[in-house]
């Protein structure tokens, strides 16, 4: 398999779905708005977009199975090649005009990411990584920071809805980060977050609760960029398991320690 052709396929694919969604916010309005449960909510413009990227997905390869945040194709366990998409991952930003927000695609091959692409939609910046590859941003190769020590980290930091009481310290720990690192931000867009800190922009990210779709464009990218990736216990569980480390290799140790 090519890749590099493929990777670079979705990379248009992605920026398709970009240019829809920009236009849409032209003239997005509340009431386009449907709720999946409190605070999570999706838009037709989530499911149109989904719809736009199977669709051309299926193009490149008719064999491949999906697994789609919004469901609409029958989300498949058993192909060997698998298609995890996110079609507009920050749809509160969106609804609300306030960046990021980005189209999220992955490539599982026998379990293995092999293509990654993140497209954040306001500046315009492509991320992609293949197999074997660099990372890159708008044809630019990409690094990690090489920041060394926490009390010099930016961390961006994502919590689920849930998440909000102190039942398993979660609280203390953004206590500790905001008093012992050189901030901590909240985006919005967990995509965004791991390729910001594939690029450097952060040192290190972390998340509870995140599904398959969130992460899987933006964790082939940020390892090939030289980002540790790994689920609280170090291990590779991050696709599936709902949690997701992504640091530089020179704080992760401390950070995951923390995390």
């Amino acid at each position: 398999m090519d890749y590099k052709a493929l990777c670079m396929s979705v990379c248009e694919i992605a920026r398709e779905a970009g240019e829809y969604i920009t236009r849409q916010r032209e003239t997005f309005t509340f009431a386009d708005v449907e709720f999946k449960g409190t605070q999570n909510m999706v838009s037709y413009v989530d499911k149109q977009t989904e719809m736009m990227i199977v669709s051309r997905l299926r193009e490149l390869t008719p064999e491949a199975g999906y697994i789609t945040e919004e469901g609409t194709i029958e989300a498949s366990e058993d192909a060997s090649l698998r298609w995890i998409v996110d079609p507009l991952d920050g749809t509160t930003n969106f609804i609300h005009g306030l960046a990021p927000y980005c189209v999220s695609i992955g490539l599982l091959e026998d379990d293995e990411l092999v293509v990654g692409v993140v497209y954040e939609v306001n500046l315009r910046e492509m991320f992609y990584a293949w197999k074997g590859s660099a990372a890159y941003l708008n044809g630019r190769e990409i690094t990690v920071s090489k920041t060394d020590r926490m009390e010099n980290a930016l961390i961006g930091i994502g919590f689920p809805y849930s998440a909000l009481g102190n039942e398993d310290g979660f609280i203390d720990k953004m206590v500790y980060y905001q008093l012992h690192t050189n901030g901590v931000r909240r985006l919005g867009s967990a995509a965004a977050d791991i390729v910001y800190t594939a690029c450097g922009r952060f040192d290190a990210f972390t998340h509870l609760k995140l599904s398959p779709w969130d992460v899987a464009g933006g964790a082939l990218i940020a390892m090939q960029a030289g980002a540790r990736v790994t689920d609280y216990s170090g291990g590779d569980n991050f696709l599936f398991g709902r949690e997701i480390i992504v640091s530089n290799p020179y704080i992760y140790e401390e950070f995951k320690q923390r995390v």
